[in-house]
């Protein structure tokens, strides 16, 4: 629910690089189901991950699945600040460009 909830609401260009490319929205995006949690979209692929895991009893799933939740925490550790530079960096060009 998360994973897809969080496409839909991002679209295929925010989800897919779209920010590191300078594809920006309008705006960060905070409603569903961001406005429940960050990343919703890494929490919920390893929700999916542990599931799958728990259902098969796999030892190595777990294994995996921890693997992966430690690989995206560190992959947030760099993108949220980020993605919080390029949105501050766009509401300052956009107030400036208002003022002018």
């Amino acid at each position: 629910m998360l994973v897809l909830t969080s496409f839909f609401t991002l679209g295929v260009t925010g989800t897919f690089l779209g920010d590191y490319f300078g594809i920006l929205l309008d705006e960060k995006v905070t409603s569903f189901p961001f406005n429940i949690m960050d990343n919703p979209m890494y929490w919920g692929s390893t929700m999916n991950f542990f599931g799958v895991a728990l259902i098969q009893a796999s030892h190595a799933g777990l294994l995996l699945t921890l693997w992966v939740a430690v690989s995206y925490k560190i992959v947030i550790m760099f993108e949220g600040p980020f993605t919080e530079a390029i949105y501050s960096k766009k509401t300052k060009v956009k107030s400036n460009n208002h003022t002018d």
